[in-house]
């Protein structure tokens, strides 16, 4: 007899026009479906408005049988959702910081240490002051990276000047305009399509990128590669991440105990947008 059909479930609470802009979850979707697919089973996505609506998908997926795990992902502190799907028997990977995760397992990149590789390049570079232009502000990732990057440029003596945006093109050309009024030298956006939109803002503003400022993205991408200037970037290697998130969700469907995954080191790639401070 043939085994029943398994699926497990992703939910993505995020703006439709935002999810598709970004290069992340496809490569993330790329690796997950790598392990998934030879081991017999599909992935289920779902895109929602908010966190509510997420909470609900995974009642009724639950009610209804929809799927045999999921996966969390952009966890914020004091997240309800890891106790949520425990509650409803469904088997959970988290993507981030272990202590989000109520004793499911998880795949942990080290998100504030990779900021203080970022902050000691371009203060390598002799940059001083230097902006962030963060995700949105309660995701935890978010909070690491911003605290990684201030106790570095607080060791080093540098200025950290911070501006919210939301991983969208638009939202990263507005945050670095504002940032513009306090002369950054250097700014780290926390996704790739806001760089793009800093790259929009720098040339809008008049500003010659790198040569008066050097720009890092956060994710490389081939958006990345192809920008003019090309930018330099914190690399991760996210396909290898949805490898060990699917991975990790068998063993958790298989009753195995809960591990932490440890993600690959991000690394800095150097282009043409950033350049030492003259």
């Amino acid at each position: 007899m043939s085994q029943a059909p398994r699926r497990v479930g992703l939910v993505l609470a995020r703006a439709a026009q935002v999810l598709g802009e970004e290069p992340y979850y496809h490569e993330f979707l790329e690796g997950l479906e790598r392990v998934l697919t030879p081991a017999g089973v599909s992935v289920l996505v779902q895109v929602v408005t908010d966190r509510a609506a997420e909470s609900a998908t995974y009642e009724r997926w639950a009610r209804q049988r929809r799927v045999d795990g999921v996966i969390l992902v952009d966890l914020v502190l004091d997240d309800d959702r890891a106790g949520l799907v425990t509650s409803l028997g469904l088997p959970a990977v988290v993507i981030g910081d272990p202590s989000t995760a109520q004793g499911l397992p998880t795949v942990w990149t080290d998100d504030a240490g990779f900021a203080k590789e970022a902050m000691d390049f371009l203060a390598g570079l002799g940059h001083a002051v230097i902006g962030h232009v963060t995700g949105p502000p309660g995701l935890v990732h978010t909070q690491l990276r911003q605290s990684g990057l201030a106790a570095e440029a607080a060791e080093r003596g540098r200025t950290l000047l911070v501006a919210e945006g939301d991983y969208s093109f638009e939202g990263g050309r507005a945050a670095a305009l504002r940032l513009f009024a306090e002369r950054p030298t250097a700014i780290v956006f926390d996704n790739d399509v806001m760089a793009l939109g800093g790259l929009a803002a720098a040339a809008e503003s008049g500003l010659r990128v790198p040569v008066d400022l050097s720009v890092v993205a956060w994710d490389d991408s081939a958006q990345c590669q192809l920008a003019v200037p090309a930018l330099s970037a914190m690399s991760h290697d996210v396909e290898r991440i949805g490898e060990l998130a699917a991975n990790a969700l068998l063993a958790a469907m298989a009753g195995e105990p809960a591990a932490v995954y440890q993600a690959p080191s991000a690394h800095i790639v150097v282009r043409d947008s950033t350049h030492p401070l003259r």
